[in-house]
């Protein structure tokens, strides 16, 4: 009977096994989770906060961009549209500098791909980004492209980081033509100085047309560099799933902002459950039946290895 002992010390092992890599694989799953599930509301329109109604994006593709329009750089000089276009692919975010949160983790995930792509900014293609705040001004235009371009790691590529601030007839001509709406929402000092609004970046052909939409915080490098490459050539890509937009909106009662995110988020994290539980299961009914074997074949007096 020497076998047994062995047997259940692999059957062991084997168990812990499968349990490690279950919870190997849902720590991605759970430190994803921004926030607790109770400051989490649903996308459906049914769910949201009314506020949300007037906030989204509409993909406008292959709609032209009125590059006609002034905005001031982070230097403090007006400058049209145009002067980024003409000659290579630009990538547009709609922001504010003040963003208590989403702004900073859109352009922290543009910021991270954009390092695993080869392109370099300012020479083929630009990097533009428009507050939608017209009270912000350079000082704080000029802060945050410090602050992403020494993110990014290539100071020698500032030429190619373009950080404007504008006008409130010009920020509403340019999100229009984009398909960005947004509302602005009270501060904490129940002033309108906030905004709920959803997160994109926009590639844009050179001739300054709308080729290709990214939503959320998180951007693929893969996706990026093949639609920043068929943009130069003036290509227009295809409408992607709005379902992957995540949105803040703030809450004046509690002085916080939670994730509005989708329901397929939640049931995509459910269904790995429900794979790496059905994976545990048949690992350990295969222990199990090797266990039940091996005690018949050491009952009727079969050699056990061990």
């Amino acid at each position: 009977m020497r076998g047994t002992p062995i047997l259940r010390e692999a059957a062991f092992r084997s168990r812990s096994a499968a349990m490690l890599l279950c919870l190997a694989l849902l720590a991605p799953f759970a430190a994803a989770q921004v926030s607790s599930y109770g400051d989490k509301s649903e996308g459906p329109a049914n769910s949201q906060p009314s506020v949300l109604n007037g906030v989204g994006i509409d993909q406008r593709l292959n709609t032209q961009l009125p590059l006609n329009l002034t905005f001031t750089d982070d230097t403090g000089h007006v400058v049209p549209l145009s002067s980024y276009f003409g000659k290579r692919p630009a990538i547009l975010a709609l922001v504010y500098y003040q963003c208590p949160m989403l702004c900073s983790e859109e352009l922290n995930g543009l910021t991270s791909a954009l390092q695993m792509v080869n392109f370099v900014p300012g020479k083929d293609f630009n990097v533009i980004v428009v507050s939608i705040d017209p009270t912000e001004g350079t000082a704080l235009a000029a802060a945050k492209k410090r602050t992403y371009l020494q993110r990014y790691g290539h100071p020698e590529t500032a030429n190619g980081w373009h950080f404007m601030t504008g006008t409130q007839a010009n920020i509403d001509a340019l999100t229009s033509a984009v398909g960005f709406r947004y509302v602005k929402i009270p501060g904490p000092d129940g002033r309108l100085t906030q905004f709920a609004h959803a997160s994109a970046i926009q590639i844009v052909t050179p001739e300054g047309k709308l080729a290709q939409y990214y939503m959320g915080v998180e951007y693929s490098p893969k996706d990026l560099l093949l639609g920043l490459d068929e943009a130069s050539s003036n290509r227009i890509g295809s409408p992607v799933d709005n379902i992957l937009t995540y949105c803040y909106h703030y809450d004046p009662k509690t002085n916080t902002h939670s994730l509005i995110v989708s329901r397929v988020v939640q049931l995509g994290g459910l269904l790995t459950v429900v794979l790496l539980g059905g994976f545990m299961v048949v690992m350990l009914r295969k222990d199990v039946q090797r266990g039940s074997h091996a005690g018949k074949d050491n009952g009727t007096g079969k050699k056990v290895n061990g």
